[in-house]
């Protein structure tokens, strides 16, 4: 067992559980995302038992955090909007040199990297986007009708969280269920319909999502590493709150400790 990785996907289920932040953003600062790609694709082949060793721990300590913070992380979210997303901004700027290393991007983008790099940001600028203006429109209750809703959610929402720079819990806000999904995972009284329904998209979508990203990063490297670039940019553009709802100070440091701690983290990766 890779008992290293518990507190990796400690990490990974904060991001996760962040309208905002990819745990897919945070298994690249950790160091680990090629090998989290690998083990989700390998455990759905002949050869699953191999992964266990990684996945386990890994998804022991994503569950651990999604299902603890989840309150908490609604909390700052709605006391200490500015402060909690400037941080967050930081952790993704902070990860953009080593994205950049690891592509060889001064040696090997061209005009059509760039280019797919700019429409990924848009897309990312666009989800967002999305999900901060129909936000509002929560489902607040799961229905016969609005059932499939939540199953097409934990879908869409898995294949996000593989993917550095788009945000799982904004897929969910964009089709209001992420309330209703946050709330569902409480200790005291979990909603299992909705656990069940969204959790079965979710291991749908990580079947498909992982062999496919898997493929791209294997064939298409230096594309593959363009589109998460424009990822990155456009989920950062996306949360980046500006002032005038927090300190100033505090958010300034938030941001720069966000910053630092990706930056730093990616310095210990090959």
């Amino acid at each position: 067992m890779q008992w290293r990785n518990l507190y990796r996907g400690f990490f990974m289920g904060i991001c996760d559980i962040v309208p905002g932040v990819s745990g897919g953003t945070m298994a690249l600062i950790l160091g680990i995302y090629e090998n989290f790609i690998k083990a989700v694709s390998g455990f759905f082949s002949r050869d699953w038992k191999r992964h266990l060793g990684f996945l386990i721990p890994l998804g022991a300590g994503m569950m651990f955090a999604i299902v603890s913070l989840a309150n908490a992380m609604n909390f700052l979210l709605e006391r200490y909007s500015q402060e909690t997303n400037f941080l967050f901004t930081g952790l993704l700027v902070g990860v953009l040199p080593l994205l950049m290393k690891n592509s060889h991007g001064r040696k090997s983008f061209r005009p059509v990297h760039l280019l797919l790099l700019f429409i990924m940001a848009l897309l990312a600028l666009f989800i967002g986007g999305a999900a901060q203006q129909d936000g509002g429109t929560a489902i607040l209750e799961l229905t016969a009708q609005n059932a499939w809703l939540f199953f097409i959610a934990g879908w869409i929402a898995s294949m996000a969280m593989l993917l550095p720079g788009v945000s799982g819990a904004f897929v969910l806000l964009l089709f209001g269920v992420y309330q209703t999904a946050t709330n569902a995972l409480s200790v005291t009284n979990p909603n299992l319909p909705v656990i069940l329904l969204v959790g079965s998209g979710v291991i749908v979508g990580f079947i498909i999502s992982s062999k496919g990203i898997r493929y791209l990063f294997h064939h298409y490297p230096s594309y593959t590493y363009a589109g998460i670039i424009g990822l990155i940019i456009g989920a950062a553009f996306t949360i980046f709150p500006g002032f005038g709802n927090g300190s100033a100070a505090a958010s300034t440091f938030a941001f720069a400790a966000g910053t630092a701690t990706a930056y730093v983290l990616s310095l210990k990766q090959p």
